[in-house]
């Protein structure tokens, strides 16, 4: 039987945190997106997922601000309380949405309509919160969706028992997405398909959803379906399930709370993983050398690894400290007691990597790392690499400053101008395979010496006056591990690949002629280079290791 929920969620709730005002226009972005904006920015037509030069261009005096998951978590925290003040027992799924069992508050406040209404006047009385969602429905997904819907109703929405697969059928599959319960890639082949609607999903039959999707198919089939089983606990775990550490010495600083945590977070994710399980709702714990004592219990669909883990104890620990003197649960002491509960488990079904490439986590990783260190330098500080096409190695991608790419494209960056996608073919004239390892951003100059030591020449026609069969570098360098000066053998040679480009720019124009040669020194060692004809002169442009 699936659980009756009440899910409260404050839209926006990072440019509340940032302490907007929503009359000004404000945005909060990551990775070079808009991940929430004020009323009036959303009025000026910025919206969510947005880059920021769109943002920009839609509102030239909005005012943008770096995401600060930190913050949101710290601000969120008077909120968390004034809602645990009706149910004790209260999940935060993340900062600005949370989710607690209806069934105890319901017969206190005399029915689901009557809870909603007074956990939307109890939050409305925490001062910041200008607006926010409350819904009632059978099962964590449902009711979140009619948390979101409320906003745009202004009031309370309240499925009725057993309604929430009627109240599901109608809605666009992209509320999958919306609910972090499925990826893009996935809703987008759902599109594809023509399931458009959850009911559409929730009508095919589980066992050819399992066959063509998949385990993560069957979660959005289940969700679709109104049929969310995975409810939260409100019982006490079991004792042996717990992990916890007493300090002897406590400690008042955050870092060294942080680290222990690391310390039991790592241990939980592997036995967890060793039995081939993921904890999804996360309950933890701190307590001071006086008593005082912060408990949270943290959610995710997707499971808590220990870098989540050790995130929200971060959170947690951070809007403790920061409470306001005075307050009735202020920290006094240092904390004395740090333990993580699994309070929910679920079988581990992994994860699904792209067969032909696409984003990886890894790849996301480096975006916020590129958009965190842009918000505490400058736009232009941060520059990353954008496909721009040439003949030459060092022509082949250009650097741009970060704040001009989208970061979070699936395919290879592209720059505010449209370029940078990447070529459609081969580039005509390109150096053919094997690219070369090392590319000086300077070539250096050489020398390339036919049998009887002569210079070798090649003419307009791409004709070269000998073989080549000794080179010579004439600056030194530490990529090429030997002096100038000295004159190895050319083992092999091929080209020349010659280049006449921009003939029609006075100043653009350029002629020369490429070749791939391997030297060999009299110990046998060998080492490829791309050397350049240009003026009659020879560079080496790239290396080949």
């Amino acid at each position: 039987m699936v659980m009756r929920m009440v899910t409260v969620w404050l839209p926006d709730w990072p440019v509340v945190a940032a302490g907007f005002d929503g009359n000004l226009p404000a945005a909060v972005m990551s990775a070079n997106r808009v991940v929430a904006r004020t009323a009036a920015a959303a009025a000026e037509g910025v919206v969510i997922g947005q880059r920021r030069r769109q943002a920009q261009r839609r509102c030239p005096e909005i005012e943008l601000v770096d995401h600060d998951p930190a913050r949101d978590a710290r601000e969120f925290e008077p909120v968390v309380r004034a809602v645990a003040e009706v149910s004790p027992r209260l999940d935060v799924i993340e900062p600005g949405w949370v989710s607690l069992a209806a069934r105890g508050p319901s017969k206190y406040f005399g029915g689901d309509a009557a809870v909603a209404e007074h956990l939307q006047h109890v939050v409305a009385e925490v001062g910041m919160v200008v607006l926010a969602g409350v819904g009632v429905a059978d099962g964590r997904f449902s009711s979140s969706v009619a948390a979101r819907l409320s906003v745009r109703r202004d009031s309370p929405v309240v499925v009725e028992p057993e309604q929430s697969p009627a109240f599901c059928a109608s809605l666009p599959i992209g509320w999958l997405q919306t609910l972090g319960e499925s990826d893009p890639e996935m809703i987008d082949l759902f599109t594809r398909l023509g399931l458009r609607r959850l009911g559409d999903l929730a009508a095919l039959d589980p066992a050819d959803v399992l066959g063509r999707f998949g385990h993560p198919g069957v979660h959005a089939h289940r969700l679709a379906a109104g049929a969310d089983v995975r409810p939260s606990s409100t019982t006490d775990p079991a004792p042996e399930r717990r992990l916890d550490q007493v300090l002897d010495d406590p400690v008042a600083q955050a870092s060294a709370v942080v680290f222990v945590a690391k310390q039991l977070a790592d241990e939980l994710g592997q036995s967890l993983a060793a039995t081939g399980r993921v904890c999804t709702r996360l309950v933890v714990e701190l307590e001071t050398e006086h008593g005082e004592r912060s408990e949270r219990s943290w959610y995710r669909s997707a499971g808590l690894n220990a870098p989540a883990m050790v995130e929200r104890v971060r959170w947690q620990l951070d809007a403790w400290v920061n409470l306001p003197r005075g307050s009735e649960h202020e920290i006094t002491g240092g904390i004395a007691l740090i333990r993580l509960t699994p309070d929910e488990v679920r079988a581990d079904v992994g994860s699904q990597l792209g067969l032909w490439g696409g984003q990886s986590e890894a790849d996301r990783q480096a975006a916020r790392t590129i958009a965190r260190l842009t918000s505490m330098t400058s736009d232009d500080a941060v520059t990353v690499p954008v496909w721009n096409g040439g003949r030459l190695p060092a022509d082949r991608y250009r650097w741009v400053p970060a704040s001009n790419v989208d970061l979070d494209g699936r395919a290879r960056a592209v720059s505010s101008a449209g370029t940078g996608s990447g070529p459609s073919g081969p580039w005509p004239g390109a150096l053919p395979a094997p690219s070369p390892s090392t590319v000086f951003a300077d070539p250096h100059p050489a020398e390339v010496l036919d049998d009887v030591g002569q210079p070798v020449q090649v003419s307009g026609r791409g004709v070269v006056s000998a073989p080549p069969a000794q080179f010579r570098l004439m600056s030194g360098d530490e990529a090429s591990g030997w002096r100038p000066g000295r004159t190895r053998d050319i083992a092999a040679w091929a080209g020349p690949w010659p280049i006449d480009e921009r003939w029609w720019e006075p100043e653009g124009h350029r002629r020369l002629a490429r070749f791939q040669v391997i030297t060999e020194d009299p110990a046998g060692d060998q080492r490829g280079y791309l050397v350049v004809a240009e003026h009659r002169r020879w560079w080496v442009a790239a290396l080949y290791d």
